[in-house]
């Protein structure tokens, strides 16, 4: 299973997936324009000194990144989403992919892969979205469940 985050704007954010992903031994994908220099202090800072136990892979163009993965195997989460992400059925060989926190993801995904995007339910309309470190973690640890990691 790995983590895909496409053009990430807030370098805590990053961090702390990043985090995430060094505990849970998940790659991370930074996909596309990034928001931050990936030497970013505040990436660093959220990211603790776990960057060692980080695998990162850094991507520059979003649309490539996406060709040689096979549909079935992506997993995308927007607030735009109908389908909640509990209803996915996870893989042991999964990209999760998240947007950006103000853009979310770029239209083509929405028209390509309608029937791959997931939401996290937000009951109070008040509330516009979730923290993307927190979507992300809810999201890993499910998928993580479900394969039977956290036996």
């Amino acid at each position: 299973m790995q983590v895909v985050l496409v053009e990430p704007e807030i370098p805590p954010n990053t961090g702390n997936v990043a985090r995430l992903c060094a505990a849970t031994q998940l790659p991370l994908h930074l996909v596309g324009k990034l928001g931050f220099q990936i030497t970013d202090r505040h990436l660093k800072r959220a990211g603790l000194d776990y960057w060692e136990w980080v695998q990162i892979h850094r991507h520059e163009s979003v649309q490539r990144f996406f060709e040689g993965i096979p549909a079935d195997r992506l997993f995308f989460f927007s607030k735009r989403a109908e389908e909640t992400y509990v209803n996915a059925a996870f893989r042991k060989d999964d990209f999760l992919v998240f947007g950006c926190e103000t853009k979310g993801l770029p239209q083509w995904i929405f028209e390509r892969y309608s029937d791959r995007i997931w939401r996290i339910p937000i009951f109070h309309p008040q509330v516009r979205s979730l923290n993307l470190a927190g979507a992300v973690s809810i999201v890993v640890y499910e998928a993580l469940r479900q394969i039977g990691k956290l036996a």
